[in-house]
C-alpha cells in the first residue's frame, strides 16, 4: 500500500504541475501535505518518468503539456495496464512511462482523474490509502446512497480502490457485505483505531464500466448504436465506456459493445435518449428493457 500511496502522490502532483499558474515548492508541499524535502522527491521521480520540468522567473515549477502532443490515445491493453499501476506499483513493466504520461496529456480515460486533484476528493482518498495501509476499520460520513436514496454513516473495512480512484471496495459491517461506494458521495472519512476483524469475508470484484460488481444487479451483455450526441453525453457521464465503442455508419455512428454487472444506468440513458439511441442486442437485454418499457 505504501507504493500505491506513493503514486497517489506523484499523479497529483503531475496533475497539479500540469495547470497554470506554476507552483512553489511550498504550495505543492501544503497540497499533498507532506515536506519540502519529499517534494524534491517527487520532482525526481517526475523527471526520471520522462517529463521536463521548467521553472519560471520565480523559480516555480510547472510542466508544459504542449510538449506531449505527439502522443497517442490509450490501447485498451494500456486502459487495463493502468488499472493495474494504480492499484499497484506496476514498477517494472515497460509501459509504465508512456501511460503514466498519456493519462494526463491525452486520454479521455483520465476525466475521472480530477478526483485525484481536486483537494477535497484528494484528502479523502489519502485518509482511506492509510487506512487500507494500517489494516483499520472507516466510517464513511453521511453517505449519499443512490440505490437506497438514503444520506446515513457507514463504518466499512476499506478494501481498495477501483480503476481511476472513482470508487472504494469496503466490506460493510452492517450488512456484511462487500461493496463499492463511490468517492464523490463521501461526505468526510472518519479513520479509526479500531483494527479490521472480517478480513476473511473480503472480496474484490471487478466493476463494470458504469462502476457496479457483480453484487449489485444482473449482468447483460449489450450492444447499443449511438448517434453523435448521444455519444458525447455518455462519454462524458461514463468515460470507462470509451474502450468499448468503435465507429460505424454516419446515421448512428458509434457502437457500444460491452458486458454490464446493473441495467439501471444504461437503460436509464436510452430512456433519456430513445431517439438517438438503437438496442441491437443481447436478446436477453432486449427482453428486459421491454419488460421495463410495459411498466
Amino acid at each position: 500500500m505504501l507504493n500505491q500511496h506513493k503514486i497517489l502522490r506523484v499523479l497529483q502532483l503531475i496533475s497539479l504541475l500540469k495547470k497554470e499558474p506554476a507552483k512553489s515548492i511550498r504550495f505543492m508541499a501544503g497540497f499533498i501535505e507532506s515536506t519540502e524535502r519529499t517534494v524534491y522527491r517527487y520532482l525526481d521521480l517526475i523527471k526520471e518518468l520522462g517529463f521536463e520540468l521548467e521553472r519560471d522567473q520565480n523559480k516555480r515549477y510547472f510542466i508544459n503539456g504542449d510538449r506531449f502532443q505527439e502522443f497517442d490515445s490509450f490501447t485498451n491493453e494500456e486502459v487495463a495496464l493502468l488499472s493495474e499501476l494504480l492499484l499497484s506499483s506496476a514498477k517494472d513493466n515497460k509501459l509504465k512511462d508512456a501511460i503514466l504520461k498519456k493519462i494526463y496529456f491525452k486520454s479521455e480515460m483520465a476525466v475521472h482523474g480530477n478526483n485525484i486533484l481536486n483537494a477535497h476528493l484528494g484528502l479523502i482518498i489519502q485518509k482511506i490509502s492509510i487506512s487500507i495501509e494500517n489494516e483499520n476499520k472507516i466510517i464513511l460520513k453521511s453517505y449519499h446512497s443512490a440505490n437506497s436514496q438514503k444520506i446515513a454513516d457507514r463504518l466499512v473495512e476499506p478494501i481498495s480502490f477501483s480503476d481511476n480512484y472513482t470508487s472504494i471496495c469496503a466490506f460493510e459491517i452492517a450488512t456484511q457485505k462487500n461493496k463499492y461506494f463511490n468517492i464523490e458521495r463521501i461526505t468526510e472519512v472518519e479513520e479509526l483505531s479500531e483494527k479490521q476483524e472480517f478480513q476473511s469475508l473480503h472480496k474484490v470484484d471487478q466493476t463494470d464500466v458504469f462502476g457496479f460488481s457483480e453484487w449489485n444487479g444482473e449482468k447483460f451483455d449489450i450492444e447499443l448504436n449511438l448517434s453523435l450526441r448521444a455519444f458525447v453525453i455518455l462519454k462524458e457521464e461514463y468515460p470507462l465506456v470509451l474502450p468499448f465503442i468503435t465507429q460505424t455508419d454516419k446515421n448512428k455512428p458509434y457502437n457500444l459493445k460491452c458486458s454490464i454487472n446493473n441495467p439501471k444506468p444504461i437503460t436509464r440513458f436510452i430512456l433519456g435518449l430513445s431517439n438517438e439511441v438503437e438496442i441491437i442486442g443481447s436478446k436477453e437485454y432486449i427482453e428486459y428493457f421491454s419488460n421495463r418499457i410495459k411498466k
